[in-house]
């Protein structure tokens, strides 16, 4: 059983108890040591109840018909488990909040501002430091045949504002371990990271949302602050995504997800 257990994944894979690898900011390195800390503290308390349970199995077996001696009450027992419960969920409830306030920290003044706004089924993004000669935020607006590209830039803090036009939709890049729902206006959800690694990521609606969910992706693609400047810039000149990406040397399509054929129509085969 071991040996089968041990072969199931990596080292690396085995001391991080189902927490997944890739995060690429630092509120996911926070919740990534929370999880650690969580369930080693589990597992040390499982350790403790398992070894009290098996000595219990050892010490008292049955040794002849006479009936041991009955206690009824032990107030020392009593107060060990009644305190020691309480001194582990005090220990997790602290860690949690301070965890939890540092994932959510919103700063003044972000070094960049996203405007989200969801909608079946698919995403606009839009960019309202930056405007265009009509005096509107530039914007990347995804289709059924287009994936929308949603570029931000890296080691500088990013606060994402959310809204939706329809339905509850929910913003999630697997990379960020992190998802926030959106909700139809006026209620606008926000929150904050800094992208540590440039790529492109994929991003996906995690809250069944209707007939197009599956299909209601995007990409994150973080840059470098020079290029990111650079491509709102091109932006505002009236460029499209596709064209200001290729112009900071990006690819200009997704390229970790791509559109789905949403013809319902039926074919004959050829």
């Amino acid at each position: 059983m071991l040996l089968a257990s041990l072969a199931g994944c990596s080292f690396k894979d085995a001391f991080a108890f189902g927490w997944p690898h890739g995060g690429i900011t630092p509120q996911a390195h926070r919740m990534y040591d929370m999880w650690i800390g969580s369930t080693i503290a589990a597992l040390a308390v499982g350790v403790l109840v398992w070894g009290l349970i098996f000595w219990c199995i050892i010490r008292y077996r049955k040794r002849g018909e006479q009936l041991p001696v009955q206690t009824r009450y032990n107030l020392p027992i009593e107060l060990v488990y009644s305190i020691v419960p309480f001194f582990i969920i005090a220990v997790l409830f602290y860690y949690t909040a301070i965890t939890e306030s540092y994932v959510n920290k919103e700063h003044k003044n972000p070094d960049a501002t996203v405007d989200i706004v969801a909608f079946k089924w698919n995403w606009q993004f839009q960019y309202p430091d930056s405007k265009d000669n009509k005096g509107e935020p530039v914007a990347t607006t995804g289709s059924s045949d287009y994936i929308p590209v949603l570029v931000v830039p890296t080691h500088k803090t990013i606060r994402f504002n959310e809204t939706s036009q329809d339905v509850i939709h929910s913003f999630w890049v697997p990379e960020l371990l992190f998802k926030r729902d959106v909700f139809p206006k006026p209620t606008t959800n926000s929150f904050e990271v800094t992208v540590e690694k440039e790529g492109a990521y994929v991003g996906r609606c995690a809250e069944l949302c209707g007939t197009y969910h599956s299909q209601m992706n995007f990409e994150l693609r973080a840059v470098s602050w020079t290029d990111y400047q650079k491509f709102l810039q091109d932006k505002q000149k009236g460029m499209s995504t596709p064209a200001a990406l290729s112009d900071i040397g990006q690819a200009p399509y997704a390229t970790t997800t791509h559109p789905f054929n949403t013809d319902r129509t039926s074919r004959k085969a050829s």
